[in-house]
């Protein structure tokens, strides 16, 4: 191999390539410290056209790659497992284009999601896309993972947001569907392979995305709930009430509040008094749309569908309610191990899904807290489990697999999904395989196999063996 890296390390000149392991290191681990890899070479093409040279180069030497964005992925889709050449796009980062007429952004695919967002801000435009992790995650590896965020409800997951792309194949070719254009229905969308496909069959170089008008106002709340039920009956009201214009719907137990109240600093309950569950929402449009909302919460106070609210006054305050929520994983994180699922469910489901499952859990393993928190307004639930204190968590986490079974079981027979937004990776392929149709796996493998017939395109991730 020595042969072959020397000619991938020309490629990409003396800035492109290290072989450090320090340097390397960090690409090595995901967030959660469940998987680690390993990579003699990272590769940092510049251009679009060092990304076809490395890949025409792997394919005429069966150079296995993995591609990685921000390394903010947390099934293992980006971790190299096997001594794979790890590829970067981070020194591609160039916004292409902000057309404010069209309401696109063209940009490379290793832009930090916070510098597109700013970046339209300062067309007077917005990128719909928001989640935790966007200081830091790139369009590429959103558009790869096909992520959700908070307002899925409103935009939808990055499959709507998406206009075009740029790739290139396994063999090196440049497939060019970096276009913009709203309609164009001349046969196969084929940039919609690439998204979510997590790398396996091409490594997207570049993206057209929709920009949207930005809000005049915006409303949000943090409201209290009874229960599960009275969440999903609070969401119906919001979207009638607002006409639809609910973008974020998502929900909290007590149990997650207290560990964030523990855990992060600056952290405050903004209602006086405890309750079980916790929904924050916010609505935004035209001027109005405040008072709009304002009336629709006190109608659910005076009903008993919530029992109590705190709304926003300014922006500091609303991005404290909003640390609450986003500062969920952080907390958890630092309470110590848990068992993570990623889940979806018709939101008519979603009580009795939450209750079963967690019945299902106590039984199996009673020392397990549960922890659900997410993005209610679509149906998709973070349902953690977080360990008892003074617990093993090795042998804690040793529960893994059994007890992601037995909710994944749940999750099908309420007719969801057992990935919401965080895709499959590594972590979920014999979940893949249990719940999908052979049919749907077979064609699966089938495309693969066209895109990639040498298996050198994130190897191991996504499809079953």
């Amino acid at each position: 191999m020595s042969d072959v890296f020397a000619q991938l390390k020309s490629i990409v000149g003396a800035k492109g390539f290290s072989e450090d392991p320090a340097e390397i290191a960090p690409h090595l681990e995901e967030w959660r410290s469940k998987y680690t890899g390993k990579s003699p070479l990272l590769l940092k093409p510049a251009s679009t056209q060092e990304v076809s040279a490395i890949l025409t180069l792997c394919h005429a030497t069966n150079t296995a790659v993995v591609p990685q964005g921000g390394n903010t992925g947390l099934v293992g889709a980006q971790i190299p497992f096997n001594g794979e050449i790890l590829i970067t796009l981070a020194r591609m980062n160039t916004i292409r284009a902000v057309d404010a007429k069209d309401a696109s952004l063209v940009a490379d695919a290793g832009v930090v999601l916070a510098n597109a967002q700013k970046a339209a801000d300062d067309a007077g435009l917005m990128v719909a896309l928001s989640l935790a992790s966007e200081g830091t995650t790139t369009l590429g590896g959103l558009i790869s993972t096909n992520a959700g965020g908070v307002n899925v409800l409103r935009y939808g997951m990055m499959r709507e947001q998406v206009l075009g792309l740029e790739v290139v194949l396994a063999d090196g070719k440049k497939l060019d569907l970096l276009r913009t254009l709203r309609k164009d229905n001349t046969g196969y969308d084929l940039k919609q392979l690439f998204i979510g496909a997590e790398g396996t069959l091409g490594i997207i170089t570049a993206a057209a995305i929709k920009l949207f008008p930005k809000p005049e106002e915006r409303a949000t709340a943090f409201v209290a709930v009874p229960d599960v039920h009275a969440a999903t009956a609070l969401l119906a009201i919001l979207q009638d009430r607002t006409n639809g214009l609910l973008n974020a719907f998502e929900l909290m137990s007590r149990d997650g509040l207290d560990l964030v109240l523990e855990h992060v600093a600056g952290a405050r309950d903004p209602l006086s008094a405890p309750s079980p569950w916790y929904v924050l929402c916010e609505a935004s449009g035209i001027k109005g749309i405040g008072a709009v909302f304002e009336s629709a919460l006190e109608k659910t106070l005076e009903d008993g569908v919530a029992a109590d609210a705190a709304i926003a006054a300014s922006e500091t305050q609303r991005a404290a309610l909003w640390n609450l929520r986003e500062a969920m994983s952080e907390a958890q994180k630092a309470e110590g191990p848990s068992l993570k699922h990623d889940v979806s469910v018709p939101v008519s489901a979603a009580a009795d899904f939450i209750a079963t499952a967690i019945t299902a859990v106590a039984h199996r393993l009673p020392q397990a807290r549960p922890v659900p928190f997410g993005h209610l307004g679509d149906g998709n639930l973070h349902f953690n489990f977080q360990m008892a204190r003074g617990s093993d968590p090795k042998a804690y986490l040793a529960h893994w697999d059994e007890i992601q079974q037995i909710v994944h079981d749940i999750v099908h027979e309420h007719g969801g999904s057992f990935s919401a937004e965080h895709g499959v990776g590594i972590m979920k392929r014999a979940a893949l395989k249990r719940y999908k149709s052979a049919a749907e796996v077979e064609m699966m493998r089938t495309l693969k196999r066209t895109f990639d017939p040498k298996n050198i395109l994130n190897p191991g991730k996504l499809i079953p063996d």
